[in-house]
């Protein structure tokens, strides 16, 4: 199994990137989000990387960070989710993200990646809720102050407030459960706006 490429990057589209090593070009299907972090081309790169094994196909999926790779390896664990599947959900959430979505159930936010419809993204929520804790480097503690928002009710109806004006249940549930929960609903909400809001 190939863990990682290290070489220069060659070449970038929407979807893969080449790395050239030792004279052979690698094509790594990658994520948005690891597509945002690549360096220049002709650039030196290294990708954490997952083969993929199939009958009709042998593909090779990069990962520009080690938290990247293993919240793929647990999406595709998923029934249903396969590998692009599972990066289409990287590219609209980060492991962090992901993480955190996945804790406070919002099924929207997996909603949001392309061919995923709200069956899967229940089960994505559903077999991984106590498995991506740890993955991500501000997932346990965005993923405490999600747990925090269960243990009171203000807090509850403050993010199904934010959640009605739009925002997503996971962003809502991290920044109120951030807060002190001695403040009243109205103050929750308005200090959730404003700070969702700035994130715009």
């Amino acid at each position: 199994m190939i863990y990682n490429v290290k070489g220069i990057l060659t070449y970038t589209d929407p979807n893969f990137a080449v790395v050239e090593c030792g004279g052979v070009g690698f094509k790594c299907f990658v994520s948005m989000t690891t597509l945002k972090e690549l360096p220049s081309i002709g650039s030196e790169v290294n990708l954490f990387t997952y083969m993929s094994v199939r009958e009709d196909a042998l593909d090779l999926f990069g990962f520009f960070e080690v938290d990247e790779l293993e919240a793929f390896k647990l999406l595709i664990s998923v029934s249903g989710i396969g590998p692009k599947a599972a990066i289409a959900i990287l590219s609209v959430l980060t492991p962090s993200k992901l993480s955190v979505a996945i804790s406070s159930g919002d099924v929207r936010s997996i909603q949001m990646a392309q061919g995923v419809g709200k069956k899967t993204a229940e089960r994505v929520v559903l077999e991984l809720k106590d498995k991506m804790v740890g993955i991500g480097s501000s997932s346990v503690a965005d993923v405490r102050n999600v747990q925090s928002v269960a243990s009171s009710n203000d807090a509850q109806e403050a993010v199904e407030v934010l959640v009605s004006l739009g925002f997503t249940q996971s962003d809502a549930a991290t920044v109120i459960g951030a807060m002190d929960k001695s403040l009243s609903v109205d103050e929750m909400v308005r200090k959730g706006l404003r700070q969702l809001s700035s994130q715009l």
